[in-house]
C-alpha cells in the first residue's frame, strides 16, 4: 500500500473515504493509548489493598505511581526519535507488547521492590504508545476528517486519567489489586497484533540510529526523572530542606543544561525542540501544561476530598467521580462536530471560561458535600474539558509539517504531564499550608471568652464520661479533629478559587492564538 501523509490528503475532498485498514489500526493505537494513560491512575484509589498485599510501609507505597510517572514521562519526548528510527509499526507494536508484559510482571510481585522496578518498566515502554497516536492523527487521516478524529484521541487523553480511581476502585473491591495489571492483558495482546499486521503510516530510517545522541539522552533522562521525583516527593518532605530533595534538584539542574545544550547544538537531537517556533504550537503547549494542572490537580483533589472527609471506600469515589467522564463522552460529538465550524479560539475561551466557572463552585464546598452538591460541577468540567482538550490539540499539531509532528506530538503531551506534575505538587503543598493557617486561626478562636465553643466541649466531655471515657481528653481531641478537618475544606475552597482565577486568566490567552484558515495545509508544504 503506498504511504499517504497528511500533505497528501490535506487538499483532498470531504467526502473522501477512509482507508478502512488504517482506521482499524488507529482505533486500536487509540485503545493502546488509554491503557497507558489509565493505568497513570488506575492505582491510586487501590494503593491500600496494595499496601496490605506487598507488606509496603506506608512511605514505600506511593512509588507505585511515582516510578511509574517517572518512568513515562521520560519515554514521551523520546518517542519521536525513536518512532523516525524504528517507524510507528515497530515502535507502537513493541510498546504494546512489553506493555503487556510489564502489566503480568507488576500482578505476580510479590514485593514492593519488585512491584516499583516493574511499573517503571510498564510506565517506560507504555510511554511510546501515546504520542505516536497524535502524531498518525494528524499524518494519515485529511483535515476533512479531523472533526472525526481530533474528539476521539482528546476524549482518550482526558477520560483514561478521568476514569482510573472508577476502574481501579471496581476491580480492587469486586476481584483483587491484581486485576489492576491483568485487566490489560487480553486487550494488550490484541492492540499489538493489529500495529504489527495493519500500521503502514511510515518507514523506518535505521541509519539515523547511528548519530543518536546518548549524552542528550542521559541528560534528558536526569532532567525529567529528577523533576518528576522534586515534584513527587518535594511537598512532604519539606523541599529543599531535605537532602535527597536538594540531591535531585541539583541533578535536574545539571541534567537540564546537559539536555537543552545538546538539543540546540546535537546534528540530531534526542528531541526536537523547532515544533516551539509555530506559534501555535507554543501557546497549544502552554495550554496544555495548564490543562495537565487542572485536570491531574481536579482527579487527585475529588477522591482526596471523598476518602478524607466523607469516608468514602475507593468504589464509592469511583462511582462519585464517574460523572465527569460521562459528561465528556457525551460531549466529544459536538466538540468534534463545533471544531469545523466555530472560531477555535472562541471555543478554547469557553471551555476556559466553562473550566473556572466549575472550578468556582467549589469555592463554597463544606464538609456536607456529597455526590449530587459535586454532580454539576463534575458535569461543567466535563464538557469544558472536551472542548479545550479537542480545540487544542488541533492548533498546536494542526498546522505543523509532517516531519515536525513524531517530536511535536511527544512535547505536546509531555507538557500535560508536567504540568499535572507541577500542579499536583502545587496542589499538596498548598493544601498543607492553607490548611496549617486555617486551622491556627481557627485555634486561636477556641477560648475560655468563646462561650459555644466553652459549652460544646462540656457537652461532649459529659458525653464521654458517661462512656468511661476521660472527658475532657477526650473532647479536647475530638474538637481538634473537628477543627482540622475543617480547615482542610476551607483549604480545599481555597485551591479551587486559585484554579478558577488561573483557568479565567489563560481564556484571555485563548484570543492570542492564530486561527488556522479553513483548508490550510500543515506550514512547510
Amino acid at each position: 500500500m503506498a504511504d499517504t501523509t497528511y500533505s497528501d490528503v490535506a487538499g483532498a475532498p470531504a467526502e473522501e473515504r477512509i482507508d478502512p485498514r488504517r482506521l482499524i489500526a488507529f482505533l486500536a493505537m487509540v485503545f493502546g493509548m488509554f491503557m497507558a494513560i489509565l493505568d497513570i491512575q488506575i492505582v491510586s484509589a487501590s494503593l491500600a489493598e496494595i499496601q496490605a498485599g506487598l507488606n509496603a510501609g506506608a512511605d514505600e507505597i506511593s512509588w507505585v505511581q511515582t516510578s511509574y510517572l517517572i518512568a513515562e514521562v521520560i519515554m514521551i519526548p523520546l518517542s519521536g526519535t525513536l518512532a523516525r528510527i524504528l517507524s510507528t509499526r515497530i515502535l507502537f507494536s513493541f510498546s504494546a507488547a512489553g506493555f503487556t508484559a510489564a502489566s503480568v510482571l507488576a500482578a505476580t510481585a510479590t514485593n514492593i521492590d519488585q512491584m516499583i522496578v516493574y511499573r517503571a518498566i510498564q510506565g517506560f515502554i507504555g510511554g511510546g504508545m501515546i504520542p505516536s497516536v497524535f502524531a498518525a492523527a494528524y499524518t494519515i487521516f485529511p483535515r476533512s476528517k479531523q472533526a472525526i478524529i481530533a474528539p476521539i484521541i482528546g476524549l482518550v487523553a482526558t477520560l483514561a486519567p478521568t476514569i482510573g480511581p472508577t476502574v481501579g476502585g471496581y476491580l480492587s473491591s469486586n476481584l483483587s489489586w491484581h486485576w489492576l495489571f491483568l485487566i490489560n492483558v487480553g486487550p494488550g495482546l490484541v492492540v499489538a497484533t493489529v500495529a504489527w499486521t495493519m500500521i503502514d503510516f511510515d518507514k523506518p530510517e535505521f541509519n539515523l540510529a547511528r548519530s543518536f545522541d546518548w549524552l542528550g539522552f542521559f541528560g534528558m533522562a536526569i532532567f525529567l526523572g529528577a523533576l518528576e521525583f522534586v515534584l513527587e516527593e518535594g511537598p512532604a518532605n519539606d523541599w529543599l530542606n531535605d537532602e535527597t530533595i536538594l540531591f535531585f534538584a541539583i541533578a535536574m539542574t545539571i541534567g537540564a543544561f546537559v539536555f537543552f545544550y545538546r538539543a540546540f547544538t546535537a546534528k540530531f537531537p534526542v528531541v526536537d525542540l523547532t515544533a516551539f517556533r509555530n506559534i501555535n504550537f507554543a501557546f497549544g503547549s502552554v495550554f496544555s501544561f495548564v490543562m495537565g494542572i487542572g485536570l491531574y490537580g481536579l482527579v487527585y483533589l475529588y477522591p482526596l476530598y471523598l476518602g478524607r472527609i466523607r469516608g468514602y471506600d475507593s468504589l464509592m469515589i469511583g462511582e462519585t467521580v464517574f460523572i465527569t467522564g460521562v459528561a465528556m463522552f457525551l460531549c466529544a460529538p459536538l466538540s468534534g462536530a463545533l471544531s469545523n465550524k466555530v472560531d477555535p479560539r472562541l471555543m478554547l475561551l469557553l471551555g476556559f471560561l466553562g473550566f473556572a466557572y466549575s472550578t468556582w463552585m467549589l469555592t463554597g464546598i463544606t464538609s456536607d458535600w456529597d455526590y449530587w452538591e459535586l454532580f454539576l460541577p463534575q458535569i461543567i468540567r466535563g464538557a469544558s474539558l472536551m472542548f479545550c482538550m479537542v480545540t487544542i490539540t488541533n492548533l498546536a499539531l494542526g498546522t505543523l509539517p509532517v516531519e515536525r509532528l513524531k517530536a511535536a506530538s511527544g512535547l505536546f503531551n509531555l507538557t500535560r504531564n508536567l504540568g499535572g506534575a507541577v500542579g499536583l505538587a502545587a496542589i499538596t503543598t498548598l493544601l498543607s499550608d492553607r490548611s496549617d493557617l486555617h486551622y491556627d486561626r481557627i485555634a486561636e478562636t477556641v477560648t475560655s471568652a468563646n462561650h459555644t465553643a466553652v459549652g460544646f466541649l462540656e457537652q461532649l466531655s459529659a458525653n464521654y464520661a458517661a462512656s468511661g471515657i476521660s472527658g475532657d481528653a477526650a473532647a479536647l481531641s475530638q474538637l481538634a479533629g473537628m477543627a482540622r478537618q475543617q480547615a482542610w475544606v476551607m483549604a480545599f475552597a481555597d485551591v479551587s478559587w486559585i484554579l478558577a482565577v488561573l483557568f479565567a486568566g489563560l481564556a484571555l490567552g485563548a484570543l492570542l492564538m492564530k486561527k488556522p484558515q479553513a483548508g490550510e495545509a500543515p506550514a512547510g508544504h
